[in-house]
């Protein structure tokens, strides 16, 4: 009656193991470290920069416990701080032998001790939120009003071509707000005009505002391209935060829409709150000018002369002098979008850009006046130049589309064009708030919920050990698996931890022991009616299932929704919570049932089990009656 089979007890020494092996990484500490990242969006950071790090290292005699990298940084780790901040400076002079003109971010960090078979397997620590680990916090107002006349003003230039283009004459367009408002001659024309709107600018809605001798129209971005519009803004001042925030030496930040228009951006373990402002109110710029391939600029490109005047040098990804004229034919202005993609001809990899109508006009221009030269795309960071790619113009490209393609990987092209695409926000942001929290205040916090959990884990162990007896002791250890599990699924999630986390994980304890104290109850309640020891246990666990699916499964709901509709510390404490109910029915029920089943299961004559007391009314009362 009360056997497991085989294939149980396997699942339960495999949900153990597991759990043990990525709960452990969180117990190995922290060791000081140098991380290394890009400050800039044209720098990589790969293997060639690690044999770099690796050489200046060996020739300063300083050897690292380990040398990671993650794909954004390189972590050097080291055992103690004064060798973490000798390496600092070998590397820093190894990467960036021009301080003024820096190519890499060099940051003390923190990293963990855990082996490299664990983090081979991605056996790695839970992130340590801001509350505990300490940083900054800010809250960012993104001026949605601001991309949006942006967005208008490009639509407008677009109807002017338009409408000059299908020969329909006008008195005049200009944009009021978000609103484009039209004059025309006659009311023919602003039928007509009316018509190619409806056609070929979907995003507006048209409306008659003639009055008297006037023909106007007035035409409004509709509701749901507004949205739309918005929704890519914070999207793209997401993203360009997040390349932003590599300069920093961030390894775990966290960037999150908050409501419609606002972003919250928490970076832990970053103290220097001005050169935090500073990164994320960093200004990028792209500019598109011509390479000049006369012979002066030919040998200065070469190093055997100067640079021609009217001309400027950069350098490109692989780090060659192009010289290019210093007239600017684009910005980045002109430029809506960059995706990348594949030349329909050749299938190679490919940068496909989108100008607006004024961007559509220089560059058929440009491109008809200089078949078979060299445009040079730059982008501007920190008032430093770098050439993104030069292609050589093959034919007259209007429409205001535009192709990049050449000598290029996938991968190349994805970057480019997130460089292109991210490189300056999409709509101005200021921040309204700001918060700075100490490291020692991060270890206080972290002490206080530690002795939380451990307190109040020994306090419910102690107490179902003296009332429940072994079945007590049962449930103790089921309540430890259900612990060992939270913290190894939130690990391999990488979930950040944060001060409502730990407070979730008390809860969590509370709240699995729960479901053994029903087991429990209802297995006394077996007893007294009665029941045989081995019907009493197999009753028990089967009449209390129903229960406690029902509670866990009402508490689930309001977990899923506070995981979906919040944000900040209301989601951390979220996360927390629905791992710890998912886990609890596990180890609660199914581990609980196993560990009963191997102690009593496999006695036949079972004539009483430790459970406390039984109380049986019936007794008490023919006692009385005597």
């Amino acid at each position: 009656m009360n056997r497991y089979s085989l294939w149980k007890y396997v699942i339960i020494v495999i949900a153990l193991l597991v759990g043990i092996v990525y709960t452990l990484p969180n117990f190995y500490g922290e060791a000081p470290a140098v991380q290394v990242s890009a400050a800039k969006g044209t720098v990589k950071v790969d293997s060639a920069t690690q044999a770099r790090i690796e050489q200046a290292l060996a020739a300063a005699h300083l050897k690292p416990d380990a040398i990671a990298s993650d794909g954004n940084s390189i972590k050097a780790r080291f055992p103690t701080p004064d060798e973490q901040l000798a390496a600092k400076d070998v590397i820093q002079k190894a990467l960036d032998p021009d301080p003024n003109d820096p190519g890499y971010v060099v940051a003390l960090n923190l990293v963990s001790r855990s082996p490299a078979w664990m983090a081979s397997i991605n056996a790695l620590p839970m992130y340590l939120g801001l509350d505990l680990r300490g940083g900054v916090h800010f809250t960012l107002q993104v001026d949605m009003q601001a991309a949006l006349t942006q967005k208008a003003d490009s639509l407008a230039g677009d109807l002017r071509t338009q409408l000059r283009e299908k020969d329909l004459r006008y008195s005049g367009i200009d944009r009021s707000g978000t609103m484009i408002e039209a004059s025309f001659h006659d009311q023919a024309t602003l039928q007509a005009a009316t018509s190619l709107i409806a056609d070929q600018f979907p995003d507006l809605q048209v409306a008659d505002a003639s009055s008297g001798i006037d023909n106007k129209l007035d035409a409004t971005i509709k509701p749901e391209a507004v949205r739309r519009i918005q929704e890519q803004a914070i999207k793209q001042n997401m993203q360009t935060l997040h390349n932003r925030i590599n300069e920093l030496g961030v390894a775990e930040p966290v960037i999150i829409q908050q409501g419609l228009d606002r972003i919250v951006v928490e970076l832990p373990g970053v103290q220097d709150t001005a050169k935090a402002k500073e990164i994320l109110g960093r200004t990028a710029t792209l500019q598109i000018r011509m390479v000049d391939e006369g012979a002066a600029a030919a040998a200065a490109t070469a190093g055997a002369g100067m640079v021609p005047f009217g001309d400027e040098r950069f350098l490109d990804l692989n780090g060659q002098p192009i010289i290019v004229k210093k007239q600017v034919l684009l910005t980045g202005e002109n430029l809506t979008d960059a995706q990348a993609g594949f030349d329909s001809q050749t299938q190679e990899p490919a940068v496909n850009l989108t100008l607006d109508s004024k961007g559509s006009r220089i560059f058929r221009d440009v491109t008809r006046e200089n078949v078979g030269k060299r445009m040079a795309i730059i982008l501007f960071e920190n008032g430093k130049g770098q050439v993104v790619t030069a292609p050589v113009i093959r034919t007259e490209i209007g429409g205001g589309r535009v192709q990049i393609s050449g000598h290029m990987t996938a991968a190349d092209a994805s970057d480019t064009a997130l460089l292109l695409r991210s490189g300056s926000l999409a709509a101005p942001m200021q921040i309204i708030e700001e918060r700075t929290i100490g490291p020692s205040l991060g270890a206080d916090n972290i002490a206080k919920g530690f002795h939380s959990v451990t307190w109040g884990f020994a306090a419910i162990v102690a107490f179902m050990c003296l009332y429940y007896m072994m079945f007590g002791v049962f449930s103790s250890l089921a309540l430890t698996v259900n612990l060992l599990l939270v913290i190894a699924v939130l690990s391999m999630l990488q979930a950040t931890l944060t001060l409502p986390g730990i407070a979730a994980m008390a809860l969590a304890i509370g709240m699995a022991i729960d479901s053994n104290v029903l087991i429990n109850e209802r297995v006394r309640e077996e007893l007294r009616a009665g029941a045989s020891p081995q019907a009493a246990i197999h009753a028990g666990y089967d009449r209390a299932w129903a229960t406690i699916l029902d509670s866990n499964v009402t508490t689930l709901i309001v977990g899923v929704a506070l995981l979906a509709f919040g944000s900040g510390p209301v989601r951390g404490f979220a996360v927390v919570h629905v791992t710890g109910i998912l886990t609890s029915l596990f180890s609660s029920v199914f581990f609980s049932r196993g560990l009963v089943n191997l102690w009593y299961g496999r006695k036949k004559r079972l004539k009483k089990v430790s459970i406390g007391t039984v109380w049986r009314p019936a007794a008490e009362a023919v006692a009385k009656a005597k």
